[in-house]
């Protein structure tokens, strides 16, 4: 008797792991989100406020949820080598953002790297363009990986709805910011 139960028990964690196993490997490991907003500045003005990661304390969602998070900054914001970290409370955590490159009234890229409550590590940029007469089409997205076998998570998760839905929120209060000066 006790031959069948453990014998239904392995064929039971086989099924159960196997599928697993090609859940993981049928789910893409990439990820991507953009959103965009069209502010009515001069373009160059938008990239010289964009362009500055302390700055993104004014108008970006995650310093409005928990105010007291630690922040900390090295190097000269806005310029390659530039990083901001922070550490706060359990839902924006700890990590550090980096400027990596700067194309001048185009465009700044940016590595994202958490600590907590999860590794991981995304790249961000921001790009704007003109889009008429002081006016300013700014985009905001992130790119990542999820490595396997945590992959899997991405099926359950929708990433344009919880990044996406954070970016815009930064986006509008941009915007709002922006137009207000």
């Amino acid at each position: 008797m006790w031959k069948k139960v453990i014998a239904v028990v392995l064929i039971v964690a086989l099924v159960f792991f196997g599928g697993f196993f090609i859940v993981s490997y049928t789910t893409p490991t990439a990820y991507a989100v953009e959103k965009e907003v069209t502010v009515n500045k001069p373009k160059e003005q938008v990239f010289a406020y964009v362009k500055l990661l302390k700055n993104q304390n004014e108008w970006g969602p995650w310093y409005k949820k928990d105010p007291t998070m630690h922040q900390e900054w090295r190097g000269t914001d806005g310029q390659p080598g530039f990083v901001a970290s922070w550490k706060g409370n359990s839902e924006s955590g700890e990590g550090e953002q980096e400027i990596k490159n700067v194309a001048e009234n185009q465009r700044i890229d940016t590595e994202l790297r958490f600590k907590q409550p999860w590794q991981s590590k995304a790249d961000v940029y921001m790009t704007t363009e003109s889009s008429g007469e002081n006016q300013t089409k700014v985009k905001w997205g992130i790119k990542g990986e999820t490595p396997r076998p945590w992959n899997v998570l991405l099926r359950f998760m929708n990433m344009d709805q919880m990044v996406g839905n954070e970016f815009q929120e930064g986006l509008t209060n941009l915007k709002t910011k922006m137009e207000a000066q």
